[in-house]
């Protein structure tokens, strides 16, 4: 609730600094921006853990390898794997466009981080891609604790494998899916290293979030009381939603 430089004495001002947030356009669009951000990560990084969970279930013979391989990226330090997809990205002899290219899908060449409409997909696929083994790597262990006479039962019964997905390994997996769930909202929505490497959080604040706001107010701005409030918000964001999604993701386990 003050303005402070860093240096100097600090000015009470009360609320304004809320009132700031609540009224700048720019701070919604933060808001959003991070929320699209955590919500496209969740979806795309459960989802595919999920599936390669399945498959990986389904093929124990190669289940250590493939295992081991999703967990790589996860191993590069964040800032080298941004830059690496900054490169990537480069509409001007970038990997993706030269393949897409090479494969005669020269139509679907993008600015990747220069548009501001797929910006922040564009980071939130890189989020995903580096932690999507973990994810897998949970569903793993719930399937471990699937009792294999279900699976026997349903397979005698004539179930095919993708009944039995969605309404055996689905339900049967509500332990893990929470987890899984609650550590890539929380990780997603304080994130701010992608975006900071990768856009700056441009192009047109497209690709700025609440973490990478709060580090441009202190460290650029110098803001110190605004950075304050703000932390305050994505602390209480970041509270509401796991709440929220604790509680129903929880009430799911219990009917079961």
């Amino acid at each position: 609730m003050t303005q402070y430089a860093g240096i100097g004495e600090a000015k009470w001002i009360g609320l304004e600094n809320y009132q700031a947030i609540f009224q700048d356009h720019r701070y919604l669009q933060v808001l959003k921006n991070t929320l699209v951000y955590g919500i496209t990560v969740v979806i795309f990084q459960n989802g595919l853990g999920l599936i390669f969970a399945s498959i990986l279930y389904n093929i124990p013979k190669v289940r250590n390898m493939l295992r081991t391989a999703l967990l790589v990226p996860s191993m590069l330090s964040l800032v080298i794997a941004g830059y690496i997809w900054q490169y990537l990205y480069s509409p001007l002899g970038g990997g993706l466009n030269e393949l897409l290219a090479s494969i005669g899908l020269g139509n679907f060449q993008q600015v990747w981080l220069g548009d501001s409409q797929i910006a922040i997909f564009s980071v939130a696929a890189v989020h995903v891609w580096m932690f999507v083994g973990y994810s897998t790597a949970i569903f793993l262990a719930g399937y471990a604790g699937i009792s294999s006479e279900v699976k026997d039962a349903a397979r005698v019964d004539g179930v095919s494998p993708i009944k039995s997905f969605f309404y055996i390994d689905i339900p049967l997996l509500a332990p893990a899916i929470t987890v899984n769930i609650t550590l890539a909202t929380i990780g997603t929505l304080k994130s701010f290293e992608y975006p900071f490497i990768m856009t700056g959080g441009g192009p047109d604040y497209s690709t700025m979030t609440l973490g990478l706001r709060i580090f441009m107010l202190i460290f650029q701005e110098f803001k110190y009381g605004m950075a304050a409030a703000l932390s305050v918000v994505m602390i209480v964001f970041v509270a509401l939603i796991t709440i929220l999604q604790n509680s129903y993701l929880r009430s799911r386990e219990d009917k079961i």
